[in-house]
């Protein structure tokens, strides 16, 4: 049985952050003829309240925004997509996002990832608890941008939990060593971390799952192409004869 694994959305795999400033810029260019202080797309600042309110009445009011944002590692999400087919893994995407104009925020989000290729992907929208869902599904790994939901999901499941922290925090990565969580700078190696993981639980369970491989022929494993929307719709079944 392969690992069930889940991935936040922005933060890990969408630069919401970028996205979000730009459009705070904007409003400020058009306030102001300039851009304030600590308001760029680059500033690490905090936003005014008014700020954020403005930016959040944007993108409720914009066609298929969350369809617009950058990715961090385009390459990784393509290979997760390789990994995952080859390791029979079961994968999910969660998201908080809000609702926007134009199609919703679960179609914008699959449309989003399969254009950087990850096919078929399974976007849950969850504004609950990250530990409610990761005992929900039964999964072995989430990874997270966000301290609190890594904390929430080794809190309330068996499941494991890797801090994604593109920008170096060494209190919140003390916090989240102390708890069993591990932490990451980037994709690539929250990958790198999934693909250990897989050899430890194989490793775990030993000469079962050898067995098991034994018995199994490769011949009767099929297995869609890579790009399954290459292939053509199966035909509904015809009753004519019967």
């Amino acid at each position: 049985m392969g690992m069930r694994v889940a991935f936040d959305v922005d933060g890990v795999l969408a630069d919401f952050r970028t996205a979000f400033r730009a459009v705070t810029a904007r409003f400020n260019r058009g306030r102001a003829g300039s851009v304030e202080a600590g308001s760029s797309p680059q500033s690490d600042g905090p936003l005014a309240p008014d700020d954020v309110r403005r930016v959040w009445d944007y993108i409720a009011k914009t066609s298929n925004w969350w369809m617009e944002l950058e990715a961090y590692e385009p390459e990784q999400i393509a290979r997760l997509y390789g990994l995952t087919r080859a390791a029979g893994w079961e994968v999910f995407f969660l998201t908080k996002r809000p609702p926007s104009a134009g199609d919703s925020v679960q179609f914008q989000t699959q449309w989003w990832i399969e254009r950087c290729g990850f096919y078929l992907p399974a976007v849950l929208t969850v504004p609950g608890s990250r530990g409610d869902v990761a005992n929900a599904l039964r999964l072995d790994l989430v990874v997270d941008d966000q301290l609190i939901n890594c904390v929430e999901v080794v809190s309330a499941s068996p499941t494991k939990a890797v801090l994604l922290q593109r920008t170096p925090d060494d209190a919140a990565r003390d916090h989240a060593t102390s708890r069993g969580i591990g932490v990451v700078p980037t994709l690539a190696e929250a990958i790198s971390v999934l693909e250990h993981l897989q050899e430890v639980m194989t490793h775990k369970r030993g000469r079962l799952l050898r067995l098991t491989d034994w018995f199994a022929r490769p011949s009767e494993v099929r297995t869609l192409p890579q790009n399954p929307r290459a292939v053509r719709p199966v035909p509904p079944f015809d009753r004519s004869g019967t």
